[in-house]
């Protein structure tokens, strides 16, 4: 029995073959439909003769064991996540689609001025900075972000009273353990770095068991740098060449730029190294030691707003930002 798709099938020059999962495959798509800037998620199938685009309320086999025996197979889960990533990947106005950064880095400041000009606690802070880190999370995932990475704790945080430190990995060990499933059902992958031995070890593990657990996630690449600097993952980056060097694996005039890029932390999923844009909050203008040989060509933006009050607003405009500059990485446009 035909569905309602064979209706809605353009005229082809070669016979009309029914659909079959074999022939056809779904990709993403979008469509604009109704009133002026309204989209709806849609399936596109393609065959070898044709191609439609069909929206998704549309889509329906009229044999239901079908449609049944579809979900329980491999084929039929991966179509459902296919469309259910289509559906969320839907811009705000003003922002394009093909010229989103990839990988988005996020230096993020100001928790605990948040809290003393609100005269609260510094746990305070934290505890809206979690928040908004929550935030910015489902919004990378939402917006079609790959890669995104933020400055959670630093090697020179430890410095910091014991009571804010011990605060802080509590809620390190929350991220990890309450949002697990959360993380898998939007397929989130989660990488640890930084120098994990200095975490407490009940942290060492949930981060071990979260990356783990979500290392066939390939939606978004959820980038934790914990106990992190960036100088000291350059140093370590060198000192697993030298290694490969003195136990003959490599010549020394065979050590490159990219033979060292490949060792450096951030390249844990071997996938987006390299950040696109980097997102400072609190109006403070500098790296404080994060992904420095990784920041070489990514474009820096610096916003106003406490950590704790950076919404979706302000991630706009930084995505908006990063939209209208040119990236010549030293070439001549």
């Amino acid at each position: 029995m035909y569905s309602l798709l064979s209706f809605l099938l353009p005229p082809s020059s070669s016979p009309r073959r029914p659909v079959s999962h074999s022939t056809s495959v779904a990709v993403e798509a979008e469509c604009t439909h109704g009133r002026k800037g309204r989209r709806i998620a849609s399936s596109v199938f393609a065959s070898d003769s044709w191609c439609t685009r069909v929206p998704s309320n549309l889509f329906r086999l009229e044999n239901k064991e079908e449609e049944e025996k579809k979900s329980k197979t491999d084929d039929g889960r991966r179509w459902e996540k296919m469309e259910e990533e289509a559906s969320l990947l839907l811009l705000p106005p003003g922002l394009l689609r093909e010229t989103m950064p990839r990988h988005v880095a996020v230096i993020m400041d100001g928790n605990s001025r948040w809290a003393s000009f609100r005269r609260l606690p510094v746990s305070a802070g934290h505890e809206a900075g979690y928040r908004a880190l929550r935030e910015i999370i489902d919004l990378s995932s939402s917006w079609g972000i790959r890669a995104l990475t933020v400055f959670a704790f630093s090697t020179e945080n430890w410095l910091r009273p014991k009571a804010e430190v011990d605060f802080l990995m509590r809620l390190f060990e929350g991220l990890f353990k309450e949002h697990l499933k959360d993380f898998n059902r939007k397929g989130i992958r989660i990488c640890v770095i930084g120098d994990t031995s200095k975490l407490p070890e009940s942290l060492q593990i949930l981060s071990r068991e979260a990356e783990k657990d979500t290392k066939h996630n390939t939606h978004l690449e959820l980038i934790v740098a914990l106990s992190y600097s960036g100088r000291s993952d350059i140093v370590q980056a060198c000192q697993k060449v030298a290694h490969k060097v003195k136990d003959g694996i490599l010549d020394p005039s065979d050590v490159t730029e990219s033979i060292i890029a490949e060792e450096l932390e951030t390249n844990c999923t071997g996938n987006f190294p390299y950040p696109d844009l980097l997102i400072r909050t609190s109006g403070e203008l500098r790296l404080s030691n994060f992904l420095l040989w990784q920041s070489a060509y990514t474009e820096l933006f610096f916003a106003e707003s406490l950590w704790p009050d950076f919404g979706e607003a302000d991630y706009i405009k930084a995505l908006a930002s990063f939209q209208q500059r040119q990236r010549r990485h030293g070439r001549r446009i």
